[in-house]
């Protein structure tokens, strides 16, 4: 068995079990967290191509791959709480935290919380310092920017995304997934086709869509209030090396976005732009990827 098939397990003191992967490697220590529509499996080719002075581990968020869904989140900060159990019960301590999309929401939230604990941080075609904003729709399907959701409630109600999206979970209809995914994150390039299955098996793992898109519209760790969500600043907190890792041609996170981190930051992130890459690097840019990540953090 590839050791990256084998998953691990840790039940924590809040009566969630965590899933992870584990690749054996040096004294460097890096953390994985996946996004929205993902797992720990989707970082297997980045654990697979990593130097081998890093010990990785890549963890199923709650409700994700293997981990338990006993308790719905409310927020992000639920998932970096999480977070912070399953560090402390594997007892790790000073590692490079890597945050892909939703996951580097969750990413930052830790390390506002726990500056000791992490040595880098990696925002890797990240969500927004001020949250992932959604909206209601026009009668064309375009979004209303006036009307920006307020409440779980209006999220699980939504005829245009969350509906839609649940039901390709409910009915497992792997082709719709697919689709998506093709149209707005393998824009570019495409797994090969035993991994790509591997990854929609993994993807209908997920138990929480609408609940994570509410903690996405209502993360605000900026000093600018939005209409949903007061601004905690607590992005100022953050003082650990800091890498802002993103696509020219990412239609899920769009510059603006990533523009909002770069200055949050206030200059104290490193940004690297990635030509002719979408929001998954690690599929369309996989070599220089690694490269730009390798020389951050041991450099």
């Amino acid at each position: 068995m590839n050791q990256l098939d084998n998953l691990h397990k840790v039940a924590l003191s809040n009566g969630e079990t965590l899933s992870y992967r584990k690749r054996d490697g040096g004294d460097e220590v890096v953390v994985l967290i996946h996004g929205n529509m993902t797992s720990s499996k989707h970082w297997d080719i980045l654990m697979e191509s990593l130097d081998e002075r890093f010990t990785i581990y890549a963890v199923d968020m709650r409700g994700f791959g293997e981990s338990t869904y006993n308790q719905r989140i409310t927020s992000i900060k639920d998932f970096s709480e999480d977070i912070k159990l399953w560090v402390d019960a594997l007892q790790l301590n000073h590692f490079t935290i890597i945050g892909w999309s939703t996951g580097g929401n969750v990413a930052m939230q830790f390390c506002a919380d726990y500056p000791n604990y992490s040595k880098n941080l990696v925002l890797f075609a990240s969500g927004s310092t001020r949250g992932y904003p959604f909206y209601s729709s026009n009668p064309d399907g375009t979004p209303n920017l006036k009307d920006r959701f307020m409440t779980i409630e209006q999220i699980e109600q939504d005829q245009v995304k969350t509906i839609p999206m649940q039901q390709m979970y409910d009915t497992k209809n792997r082709d719709a997934l697919k689709f998506v995914w093709n149209s707005v994150i393998y824009t570019h390039n495409q797994p090969d086709e035993a991994r790509y299955e591997q990854y929609v098996d993994d993807m209908l793992t997920q138990r929480n869509l609408a609940d994570v898109y509410h903690a996405l519209n209502t993360f605000n760790i900026s000093a600018v209030d939005n209409e949903v969500a007061k601004g905690t600043n607590q992005v100022c907190t953050i003082q650990v090396p800091t890498l802002v890792l993103y696509g020219d041609r990412d239609f899920v996170v769009i510059e603006a976005m990533t523009n909002e981190i770069i200055e949050d930051f206030e200059g104290r992130a490193q940004v690297k732009k990635l030509q002719n890459c979408g929001h998954s690097p690690l599929i369309d840019c996989l070599d220089e990827t690694k490269e730009i990540i390798e020389q951050f953090i041991l450099l």
